[in-house]
């Protein structure tokens, strides 16, 4: 058992005062006790939040983030961006994926991300061929949390084909390929080599509707889903993509799935950008998470997602930072309203349906969903959740002064100042100070895939 105390804490009932945390051997919160006399544990200064967890992550592109933007002779699109992304990942090394991982885990650390939900799709060989172990390259972002300290719900991606109507792979999409018995033997490798380990979990992962179809999906979940696994998908990002499943099917994506699936609260639909009322309507009553990466949809040109229908009908949603042009929940949270604010020329247009602030509502649904589209039991500073929770420098100057929500917004809304001090995932103090203990030896091995990269 560990004691911590801390001046305020952010409960499920509210702000708290003079807060002591009783973590177990196993990393869960065993006691949350008020208004704690100075003896009953040493302080820790600063204000402890719920961690964040990060719902979508594509390790890989965090090795090329800021390489694409350049116009080429046509107009520059998504689609002429995912061109650069291939050439880039089919470079990669499971030695060189493990090190660009673990780098980027520790970035998310620092920024106060405590989980990731890791969306994995460099299976094989460039080639198509597999390892020797099929699951090695999700294995080595599952050792590369293991090293940051962060824990992850692993998602290997089940990929087949280039578009609707099960179009064959293209050459530089061999890598991402799968059937449904070497995408099950990949599952199977990743849940039995983490299985024991309470800061790991696993789910399944669809890259999109037009990269499945539906006897390859009907076959995965019917041999690998349990009540506690995830189902992840990237849907509706782009109208090109809107407009090939209407002419494929004549259906809307997400109005395609809801359609074919019972989709339920172990959903997360990644983007969901391009929905129209109904569709926006019938997500928020599903149940479901919407999965939004407001900083890499505005980076790709994706749009700007329906929020104030979405959130009017009750949906969940949590932040995901995906292409990892920014790694920092902080500006994914200020993203999200802003856009808002954009569209509908108002202020706070988040908190609309709320009595609370606007950093308070971003901040306390986006970890609630998040935790739901991890399948963890993490986003609460409650008994028997995860020790996962950050600490705020309440005394930085950005945040001096400020109370309770107050405190929330001004982390949220101003400056652009690191104010994450401390960070504990299941009950390892793996963030002392705004340091990680590791972090110069993984940021030497991440220069040197960079230089490797480089040379290519």
């Amino acid at each position: 058992m560990h004691t911590y105390r801390f001046e305020r804490a952010l409960l499920p009932q509210g702000w708290a005062h003079n807060v002591a945390v009783t973590i177990n051997d196993q990393g869960d919160i065993a006691t949350i006790d008020t208004d704690t006399p100075s003896s009953a544990a040493p302080l820790l200064p600063g204000c402890a939040l719920p961690g964040v967890p990060n719902l979508h992550s594509h390790a890989h592109q965090r090795a090329m983030a800021g390489l694409a933007e350049y116009a080429g002779k046509a107009a520059d699109s998504f689609w002429s961006w995912r061109e650069a992304m291939y050439k880039h990942v089919n470079r990669i090394t499971p030695d060189q994926l493990e090190s660009i991982a673990a780098q980027l885990y520790v970035e998310m650390l620092k920024a106060g991300y405590t989980t990731v939900a890791e969306f994995q799709y460099l299976h094989h060989h460039v080639d198509g061929s597999p390892y020797p172990d099929i699951a090695e390259m999700s294995l080595r972002t599952c050792r590369a949390a293991a090293t940051a300290g962060i824990a992850m719900t692993s998602l290997p991606v089940l990929y087949r084909f280039s578009d609707f109507d099960s179009r064959p792979a293209l050459a530089e999409q061999l890598r991402f390929t799968n059937d449904a018995d070497n995408y099950l033997r990949i599952l199977s490798d990743i849940a039995q080599a983490t299985e024991h380990d309470p800061n790991m979990s696993v789910g399944v992962a669809p890259h999109s509707l037009r990269a499945i179809d539906k006897p390859l999906l009907d076959e995965v979940l019917a041999n690998s889903i349990n009540d506690t696994h995830p189902i992840h998908i990237h849907i509706a990002e782009q109208t090109r993509e809107v407009d090939a499943c209407v002419a494929w099917s004549g259906l809307r994506p997400v109005q395609w799935l809801l359609s074919n699936y019972s989709v339920d609260d172990r959903w997360c639909l990644v983007h969901a950008t391009h929905m129209d009322q109904p569709e926006t309507v019938q997500l928020a009553q599903s149940g479901a998470v919407a999965g939004l990466c407001p900083t890499t949809e505005a980076n790709l040109g994706d749009g700007i997602f329906n929020a104030t229908v979405f959130l009017h009908h009750g949906g969940k949603f949590g932040w995901g930072s995906d292409s990892h042009i920014s790694v920092d929940p902080v500006e994914e949270m200020r993203w999200f309203e802003y856009g808002q604010r954009l569209i509908h020329h108002a202020r706070n247009v988040s908190s609309d349906q709320s009595r609370l602030s606007t950093g308070r509502f971003l901040f306390e649904q986006s970890v609630t969903g998040g935790a739901m589209a991890c399948g963890r039991p993490t986003g609460r500073l409650e008994i028997g959740f995860r020790a996962d929770l950050i600490v705020i420098d309440s005394d930085h100057p950005l945040l001096y002064g400020r109370q309770d929500d107050a405190l929330l917004d001004s982390w949220i809304f101003s400056g652009n100042q690191n104010v994450v001090r401390d960070v504990f995932v299941g009950g390892r103090h793996v963030i002392q100070d705004g340091q990680h203990a590791d972090a110069e030896r993984i940021n030497v091995d991440f220069k040197t895939v960079i230089d490797q990269l480089a040379r290519c």
